[in-house]
């Protein structure tokens, strides 16, 4: 693995450093009540000649103690700056406001995983997912998908959905390419990518493999896009490599799913997905490589996903590394044949052939 990082800052700088991850938690929330209670959309509104804290107070029926000490840490956050005794909304704040990203982020942070972090020791040492024990019992977060609160729900879903949905048009041509007949889709989830890719390759027929509850879920979207006759699901216990998946395959396809497994357990899935190809058939891994990615912001961002593996999902897998899968893929008798950078919001396309 290449060097990441330096040491280089002042200590001063290292200090106020430390103090913004001691005070993280209260100042996430901070700048949620900014957002939720709408003082940075009343800032937006008058950007031009700022506001202050009673015509904010007053125009959304808020307290000035509660507008004060929101928009105090506001100046501390950056969302807003202060110009005689008015205030004003940053880029920052505008990103916190209006960016469809930054949104699902904080919401998924906020309505999956904030309560349970507070169980990441407990995960760490135990192997398990102990933080999800505040929606109820359940081994893994998949098993408790179909019924977690709704607005919970709601934002695991846009949250895995919106770095998904954004790759598969660019992922068209790929597959095609293949001319696939036959498409495994491992971890179908709810349908989306195999009712995209009905929808968009001549002939093609899809197979989903997931569990029952997301399976339940997949029949009816398909359904009610009427392709019934293109589309099959099946329910398997994907951990359990005594099953194995069904044979005769152009092309195995898995996006955003083999993140959700140990190295053993991708391992056994790998293995597989050998089995289930034709032999000239091609293994699609969609992943977003946290050594991969062009910004910093998105290594952060998956940095941090990898901890609500951790505590929440199911206590052993993460965002991996490419080199981590590239091993597995060897000691499972693939090669990769191609790889395709920068889809979507952070995706690596990795195409894998028989050895």
């Amino acid at each position: 693995m290449k060097d990441y990082g330096s040491d280089s800052k002042s200590a001063l700088q290292a200090k106020f450093d430390a103090q913004k991850i001691a005070f993280a938690p209260i100042m996430f929330q901070a700048a949620r009540a900014l957002r939720n209670l709408g003082i940075l959309a009343y800032l937006l509104k008058n950007k031009r000649n700022g506001s202050g804290v009673e015509e904010i107070s007053q125009n959304l029926e808020l307290s000035v103690y509660g507008v004060k000490v929101l928009l105090e840490a506001a100046i501390s956050l950056e969302m807003v700056y202060v110009k005689d005794e008015k205030y004003y909304l940053t880029k920052t704040g505008y990103f916190i406001l209006a960016d469809e990203l930054t949104r699902i982020n904080m919401d998924f942070t906020q309505d999956v995983n904030y309560l349970g972090m507070n169980h990441l020791e407990e995960s760490i040492k135990h192997g398990k997912p102990e933080g999800l024990k505040v929606f109820g019992d359940w081994a893994t977060v998949y098993e408790a998908l179909s019924e977690l609160p709704n607005h919970v729900r709601k934002s695991w879903f846009a949250f895995d959905h919106y770095y998904s949905d954004q790759a598969f048009p660019e992922l068209l041509e790929h597959i095609e390419s293949n001319n696939p007949d036959y498409i495994l889709d491992v971890g179908g989830n709810t349908g989306k990518f195999s009712i995209f890719c009905a929808k968009n390759i001549d002939n093609v027929h899809m197979t989903i493999l997931d569990l029952p509850g997301q399976i339940e879920e997949a029949d009816k979207n398909i359904k009610d896009e009427g392709l019934t006759d293109r589309i099959s699901t099946h329910s398997i216990d994907l951990l359990n490599n005594d099953i194995p998946f069904p044979k005769g395959n152009n092309i195995v396809w898995m996006s955003q799913f083999l993140d959700c497994f140990s190295k053993e357990e991708i391992l056994g899935l790998l293995n597989r997905s050998f089995a289930a190809l034709d032999s000239k058939g091609a293994l699609y891994i969609l992943e977003t490589y946290w050594d991969m990615q062009a910004f910093e912001a998105s290594t952060y961002s998956l940095h941090a996903t990898s901890l609500y593996f951790t505590a929440i999902a199911n206590g052993n897998s993460q965002m991996y590394h490419s080199n981590d899968m590239i091993e597995l893929l060897e000691m499972s008798n693939f090669y990769v044949d191609k790889v395709i950078k920068d889809i979507g919001v952070s995706h690596t396309l990795l195409i894998c052939k028989k050895k």
